[in-house]
Order: C-alpha cells, then sequence, then structure tokens
C-alpha cells in the first residue's frame, strides 16, 4: 500500500522513531487492519531517509509518499489535499 506523508509539527498519524519528526498521513480506502500492517512499513521508509546522514532534516518539507513513487507526491493517491503536496 502507498500512503503520502507529509511532515507536521502540530498534528500527527505518525513520528519518525529517529528524530521524532510528526506526519500526517494519507492512505488510499483501506480496512484498520491494512492501516496498521502498513505502519511498520511507513516507519521503516522514514528510518531509511536517515542512512548516510546526521542531518535532522532529511525528511522532505512537501508531501511525498511511501514507498517512493516516481512522479507527483499524491499523483499516485488522488486523495491528498493541495496544499499537502506544496
Amino acid at each position: 500500500m502507498q500512503v503520502l506523508c507529509k511532515a507536521s509539527n502540530s498534528v500527527s498519524d505518525i513520528r519518525c522513531n529517529v528524530c521524532g519528526q510528526g506526519f500526517l498521513v494519507y492512505w488510499t480506502r483501506t480496512s484498520s487492519t491494512e492501516r496498521g500492517f502498513a505502519r511498520e512499513g511507513i516507519q521503516q521508509g522514514l528510518r531509511a531517509q536517515h542512512q548516510g546522514s546526521e542531518d535532522a532534516s532529511v525528511h522532505p518539507a512537501v508531501g511525498f509518499n511511501l514507498p517512493e513513487w516516481v512522479g507527483e507526491a499524491g499523483s499516485s493517491l488522488g486523495i491528498a489535499p493541495e496544499w499537502a503536496t506544496a
């Protein structure tokens, strides 16, 4: 399952285990069980962004897809609000 992540300093659906950055997560319509399994994949993707870098700002400030997506963020899902991809 692919999700769109957007960094958020106020509210979050998930946090990076490495740096604590919060993210809003936009899913395709799925069951809560599927979203639960996807959370581990999201955590792995966020950890991978830290590999090879000691910089705390390794996560994109604009919306990005996990797993990675070639093309505009959100175009694979079609559900993200405009502000999430800007």
